[in-house]
């Protein structure tokens, strides 16, 4: 199908997170996260559900997603420290481009919750692989802001879930490799064993 199949396994072999606070300009331009988006919903999604969100957090938006963050934090940490505070908003302004990955799940549907949720996890994969294809990098991070309530809110509602923050911009610094599992710890062949149940 593919002329240059071994150019796309190259690309492929070369994906790795970046550190967000690393990511710096340029990030993807609207047009470039068109196509980010367009083949993050390429993604195998059973019954068609699309059962998850991006929402994208432009630059002009990032002083009020730190407000937000900042309120959020202290609504279990009333009284936080310069450290923490500070840590927050460098959170709110690292790399170029934000988007915030929900979880959208249709509950009692015929399709399991944990099928839907799946797909929201492979579409999240697909937008960072194409984000690499167009030569940036991202990362895919959680933290206490993708599990409060206070912040879910500001994006969405239950059933709704923040997948997490993806940030994408061009790394800054190089790439690290990280150790990756052992093939044989991971991949198996499937032995039938004798148990006494009959399969005929």
């Amino acid at each position: 199908m593919f002329n240059d199949c071994s150019s796309i396994l190259a690309l492929l072999k070369t994906r790795r997170s970046g550190r967000p606070r690393d990511l710096v300009a340029p990030g993807p331009s609207a047009e470039q996260l068109h196509q980010i988006f367009e083949i993050a919903a390429r993604t195998p999604d059973h019954g068609k559900l699309h059962p998850w969100r991006f929402v994208h957090v432009g630059a002009d938006r990032r002083d009020a997603f730190a407000g937000l963050l900042q309120a959020a934090y202290r609504l279990d940490n009333p009284q936080p420290g310069r450290l923490e505070v500070e840590a927050n908003e460098r959170f709110a302004h690292q790399a170029p481009a934000l988007i915030v990955a929900l979880s959208s799940p249709t509950p009692d549907h015929k399709i399991p919750v944990w099928e839907q949720q799946l797909s929201c996890g492979a579409a999240c994969m697909n937008l960072l692989t194409a984000a690499h294809a167009l030569g940036y990098a991202g990362a895919w991070v959680t933290g206490w802001a993708a599990y409060s309530d206070a912040v879910l809110t500001a994006f969405g509602a239950p059933p709704e879930r923040i997948a997490g923050f993806i940030f994408v911009g061009t790394p800054g610094t190089e790439l690290e490799e990280r150790l990756r599992p052992d093939l044989a710890e991971v991949i198996s062949e499937w032995v039938v064993q004798k148990s006494g149940v009959n399969f005929t």
